[in-house]
């Protein structure tokens, strides 16, 4: 059955780095465009980044543009979201997506991130 696994997430502290990690079983990686998103408590759902089947491109919210890179392997069905420079308000549940159509649209379970001292 389709999956998606989040993993990588943690405690770290202000100006920290994490690397999050999505790994998909039960369709074809390579035929979805991949997104990561966060929640805050309180919060609704966001968009945080996008990138392409191929991976040639991606795009950011601007919160966090410069500071979070996503990337994607395809042999290895995973997605990656590399976050550096972080801050109280990069914590969130963040959510990995995988989506080719209105139809085919999946979402992992989400991973805590917490950034605190």
């Amino acid at each position: 059955q389709v999956q998606l696994v989040e993993s990588g997430g943690g405690l770290v502290q202000p100006g920290g780095s994490l690397r999050l990690s999505c790994t998909a079983s039960g369709f074809t990686f390579s035929n979805f465009r991949m997104t990561w998103h966060r929640q805050a408590p309180g919060k609704e759902r966001e968009l945080v980044a996008f990138i392409s089947n191929s991976g040639d491109y991606t795009n950011y919210a601007d919160s966090v543009k410069g500071r979070f890179i996503i990337s994607r392997d395809n042999a290895e069905n995973t997605v990656y979201l590399r976050m550096n420079s972080l801050k109280p308000e990069d914590t969130a549940v963040y959510f990995c997506n995988a989506k080719r159509n209105l139809l085919l649209d999946y979402w992992g379970q989400g991973t805590q991130v917490t950034v605190s001292s």
